[in-house]
């Protein structure tokens, strides 16, 4: 599919969102991702290719991609996208994905995200706040330090708790350290025993939290899990 870039807007220290008018409609569920193919000359190991989750809800009528920058050397496709202007024509894979919400709405949610891994819990969040959907909704949110924190007004507004964590604090008043097993077995406790967990961030700690929580007892049918490759544990 192609699509045009529209406009870049600042969400939070080193992070964007990048904001595409598709040039026919887009058929893709919130939390979905896709790919964007940037060519350029001379591309690092990084490629011209990246997975991004789809940032905004299927709701609007146009779509997104959020993403972190590093604070050095960004690689080549980042320093690319970063230089893109409005109007640029663009191609992106279609939208795929199973890190969505259950079709029963009755079921309570207990998302866990680390860094760039809150895209697909904004995507899924703003599309329930949008169409006026009502769940049971708790967001732990684990970031290192307090201005990378991302999209807090809509997770104040809609989630049933929400609980930002800030690992290096600087002078954040909220919960700090890092968010582990623990603490989650902590948050699932206080939940109904058929919540399912949402899984998303780097990859290591993806897979660390995903096989604890398996030694914990926890089902896998109640872990649900979005990979974030080539970013580091918060």
């Amino acid at each position: 599919m192609y699509a045009r870039l529209e406009r870049v807007e600042p969400i939070a220290r080193n992070i964007m969102t990048f904001w595409f008018r598709p040039e026919a409609p887009v058929d893709y569920i919130a939390g979905q991702f896709t790919e964007l193919y940037l060519p350029h000359d001379n591309p690092d190991e990084r490629g011209e290719k990246h997975w991004f989750t789809i940032s905004s809800a299927p709701t609007d009528p146009l779509f997104s991609i959020t993403t972190k920058f590093a604070s050095g050397r960004s690689s080549t496709y980042k320093q690319v996208l970063r230089r893109l202007r409005p109007g640029t024509r663009l191609q992106f894979a279609e939208p795929m994905g199973d890190f969505v919400l259950p079709k029963d709405q009755r079921i309570p949610l207990l998302f866990v995200a680390g860094s760039i891994g809150i895209t697909p819990v904004h995507s899924m969040i703003q599309y329930l706040a949008d169409t006026g959907e009502t769940r049971n909704i708790h967001l732990l949110y684990n970031v290192p330090h307090e201005d990378e924190l991302a999209f807090g007004d809509l997770f104040e507004r809609y989630a049933t708790s929400y609980t930002p964590v800030v690992s290096r604090p600087a002078a954040w008043q909220g919960e700090t350290g890092r968010v582990d097993t623990p603490r989650i077995l902590t948050e699932l406790g206080a939940m109904p025993p058929d919540a399912l967990i949402y899984l998303s961030g780097p990859e290591p700690m993806v897979e660390r939290f995903n096989a604890e929580l398996r030694d914990s007892g926890i089902p896998g049918r109640r872990l649900i899990t979005d990979f974030f490759h080539g970013y580091r544990a918060v």
